[in-house]
Parts: C-alpha cells; sequence; structure tokens
C-alpha cells in the first residue's frame, strides 16, 4: 500500500470527526482522473503505481475515490473489500497539502464510508493496510489513529538498494 503524511490525532475518535474540517468533497475517481491522480503519485513517491495499475483499479471495480477542493483533485484513497475485510491499496495525499490534517480526515472519511454506506453491501468489520517500514510519519498517524501493528512483510516494497520491509496495520471498525 501507498500512503502519504498528515497530523495525527493522539486522542482518535472517528465521531470527533467534523465535517466542516474537511474542506472539499470525495468523489468516484473516474477514467478523466488518472493524468491528475497520476500526477500526484509521481510527485508522491519515487515507485509510483503506472497509469496502467491505476486503470486496472478501475477496471476490475476496487473502491477509487478521489479528494476534491475548487476543482484541484488534492488526494486520492484505494482500497477493495472481501467478505469482512477492507484492504486500504493506496491512499495519498498532493505533496504540498501534505501533514495539514489531510490524510487523517481521508482515513476518517473512509472508516465512516464504510461504517454507514446506504447499499450495505459493507459488512467489513476490519481494515487492513500495508506501509514501508521508512514511512514514519503515517506509521505515526495509524497507531494515534488506534491501528494496531500486526507483523512485518519483508522486501514487500521495491527500493532504491533492492527492497523494503513493509509493516502490516489493522483496525476494528466495529
Amino acid at each position: 500500500m501507498s500512503n502519504c503524511s498528515s497530523e495525527a490525532n493522539s486522542d482518535f475518535n472517528s465521531s470527533d470527526f467534523n465535517s466542516s474540517d474537511f474542506d472539499g468533497f470525495v468523489r468516484k475517481m473516474t477514467e478523466f482522473d488518472l493524468q491528475p491522480v497520476m500526477a500526484i503519485e509521481t510527485e508522491a513517491y519515487n515507485f509510483p503505481w503506472t497509469t496502467g495499475i491505476m486503470s486496472d483499479c478501475l477496471r476490475v471495480g476496487y473502491h477509487c475515490f478521489v479528494y476534491e477542493v475548487d476543482g484541484e483533485i488534492r488526494g486520492y484513497i484505494i482500497f477493495s473489500t472481501v467478505l469482512d475485510e477492507v484492504h486500504l491499496l493506496n491512499v495519498c495525499i498532493a505533496p504540498f497539502y501534505q501533514n495539514k490534517g489531510y490524510g487523517y480526515a481521508f482515513l476518517i472519511w473512509l472508516m465512516n464510508y464504510i461504517r454507514n454506506t446506504g447499499d450495505k453491501k459493507y459488512t467489513s468489520k476490519t481494515l487492513y493496510l500495508e506501509v514501508r517500514a521508512s514511512n514514519h510519519t503515517a506509521i505515526h498517524l495509524y497507531e494515534n489513529m488506534g491501528f494496531n501493528e500486526l507483523g512485518v512483510r519483508p522486501d514487500y516494497y521495491p527500493a532504491k538498494n533492492g527492497k523494503e520491509d513493509a509493516q502490516l496495520f489493522a483496525y476494528e471498525l466495529y
């Protein structure tokens, strides 16, 4: 999973989230969004996903959303659902907007969306994600939000000098 950083709240409670703190809106990603999404992806990561991977996520029916403010895409999130699990595959806030609370707000949006979706197709109880072991800002955010570290996936990510481990986290939604 890819991840960008944002501010953390040490006393996390999703009911504390105020939508007025989230100065934009979230909508489903479309093929027309791939160019700005890829611009964010390539600016944020040394080993970005390809346009083909992003397009495949849309094609196969993964849940792909963008966060937009004043016509500008500032972030995106991609996740899959299987039975009672949600796997967060990629979440990123444009580097210019990182460390301003947008990543936190987007994760709260995701948790609330899964819990409260009107079509009731999500029976998900646990949200899983992987994060680079070197991404200390994201790890701090996840820990402060109440995610639990489950373990390590050795050599999970490509890295400049070979491979990098991923830390596996889970969050109980109910």
